[in-house]
């Protein structure tokens, strides 16, 4: 009987001891544009119409890890190194996580606009994957000097077009491209090594567009530890139901997943801030699909700046979570994902 007893505690314990390790699912959202919005004196509140600072927010929803984006130069004096270890402070003392997203350039960086900083323009290729890997790595080691732990690194944003034009633009430069992205690989690991580095590309429903890319990267010696993925029906302007649009999504994150044999993470979604039930439902599927219908491939889904500014007076960033400083509905599918 004794022998039963001590083999059902340990049996108890081998249990428990699973249940501690089940993986966590990220909810996370991009809110760079915070010290910009602070600096207007915007303020934005919570469900109960209290005043909270942004990574406040983000936890008071249910998130758990915020991403930063970072300009090299920049053109309006924003998304700087020092507003990233800004943010990232704030972020770690809420107990969110932090991933970092570079541009590579002085301003947006997206399929439409991927232009190199000014400071590189006319350089040849070993010098500017010189200049990139000395930007990545002074930026990643100034938020360690700071005691600032990253978990994602995101080389490159949207790199669908390859970055830093002309030089390393796809498909002209397919080769540059890939150097370019292994630069920034190796310096992140300089610093993080444990970190995971991420190639982001748009439009997440073209899974030709994915293979196109990775394959490339494979066969040229990318380095790359996950994929990137943004998720807009809006801007992808396909006529399904909510129900299609998502397993069209989740389709695409498993083939991906086994083809490239990587982790995907969502970096960037968002809906319709005006139609704030569809958004809900688009997003509460989403993280649902992703979460559960993905064979565990897919680890996290982040919202791209949901408190961006959007009133129905003067319009603003459309596909936002808040309207009029407030959150809409569509914050409540995070909140509902985290069980908050």
């Amino acid at each position: 009987m004794k022998q039963l007893i001590t083999i059902g505690l340990i049996t108890f314990s081998l249990l428990v001891g699973k249940a501690e390790e089940k993986e966590i699912f990220w909810l996370g959202a991009d809110i760079s544009g915070t010290p910009e919005q602070e600096a207007r004196g915007i303020v934005n509140y919570n469900s109960e119409k209290q005043p909270m600072e942004n990574t406040s927010l983000m936890k008071y929803f249910g998130l758990n890890v915020i991403r930063l984006k970072v300009w090299v130069n920049s053109e309006n004096g924003f998304n700087t190194p020092r507003h990233v270890l800004e943010m990232a402070r704030r972020a770690k003392s809420q107990g969110l996580e932090i991933m970092i997203d570079f541009h590579y350039s002085d301003t947006w960086a997206d399929p439409g606009h991927n232009n190199s900083p000014k400071e590189w323009e006319g350089l040849d290729i070993e010098l500017v994957k010189g200049k990139l890997a000395e930007h990545t790595f002074s930026t990643l080691q100034l938020l360690k000097d700071n005691e600032i732990n990253v978990k994602w690194v995101q080389v490159g944003n949207e790199t669908t077009n390859g970055m830093v034009w002309p030089i390393g633009r796809i498909p002209d430069h397919m080769e540059n491209y890939v150097a370019l992205s292994n630069a920034g690989y190796d310096a992140v690991k300089k610093v993080y090594p444990e970190a995971v580095v991420i190639t982001h590309l748009d439009d997440g429903y073209n899974l030709f567009l994915y293979q196109y890319v990775f394959n490339a990267m494979r066969r040229l010696g990318g380095k790359f530890d996950a994929i990137g993925m943004s998720v807009y029906p809006y801007w992808s302007k396909r006529d399904q139901t909510v129900k299609e649009a998502v397993t069209d999504i989740t389709d695409n994150i498993k083939t991906l997943g086994k083809e490239f044999e990587c982790p995907v993470y969502i970096v960037e979604t968002g809906a319709e801030v005006w139609k704030p039930e569809e958004g809900y439902d688009f997003i509460s599927r989403l993280i649902k699909g992703a979460q559960y219908d993905t064979d565990g491939i897919c680890k996290g889904v982040f919202y791209w700046e949901p408190t961006a500014v959007h009133t129905p007076e003067h319009g603003g960033y459309s596909l936002g979570a808040y309207e009029s400083f407030m959150p809409t509905k569509i914050m409540d599918a995070f909140k509902e994902a985290s069980g908050n």
